[in-house]
């Protein structure tokens, strides 16, 4: 599990990145009106913070708590990353037809961007299973050095 949140943290980091680039890049090209709202503009934003950071802290969690993967941590990693995929995905999708003059308002756009948004909420709540059932143990590392409580 460790080599999974390690490198798809990266890759969403990598692709994050990639989405700041595509955004200047195709507003600089299409000449858009930055006084225009559109969405392509925080999908930089968000693919960092919800594809690598909470991955990256789900990571440190796990070794600092010395959680276990089971299947919460899988339905975690697998719910999280698909609704990340989901959630971003049409974000860049609409912002990029928001940016080129259509504006994008299809009921269809907002359902496909709630199954993106129910599964990061399918993976947070397992996600805070997890660490509650990693809470439940009583030795917690913290640096080099074992600190046992009871629970």
């Amino acid at each position: 599990m460790e080599k999974k949140l390690l490198y798809s943290s990266f890759i969403w980091a990598f692709i994050g990145v990639a989405s700041g680039v595509y955004y200047r890049e195709l507003t600089k090209f299409s000449e858009f009106a930055f006084d225009v709202p559109q969405q392509l503009s925080t999908v930089h934003t968000h693919l960092l913070v919800l594809g690598f950071i909470i991955q990256l802290l789900a990571l440190v969690a796990m070794k600092v708590l010395r959680a276990a993967p089971g299947k919460a941590a899988s339905v975690f990693f697998w719910f999280w990353n698909i609704g990340v995929l989901i959630t971003g995905g049409m974000m860049v999708f609409k912002g990029t037809l928001q940016v080129l003059g259509d504006p994008a308002n299809s009921a269809a756009f907002a359902g496909i961007a709630g199954l993106g948004h129910i599964s990061l909420t399918v993976g947070l709540v397992a996600l805070f299973l997890w660490l509650k059932d990693a809470l439940k143990t009583d030795t917690v590392r913290l640096g080099e050095r074992e600190v046992v409580e009871h629970v």
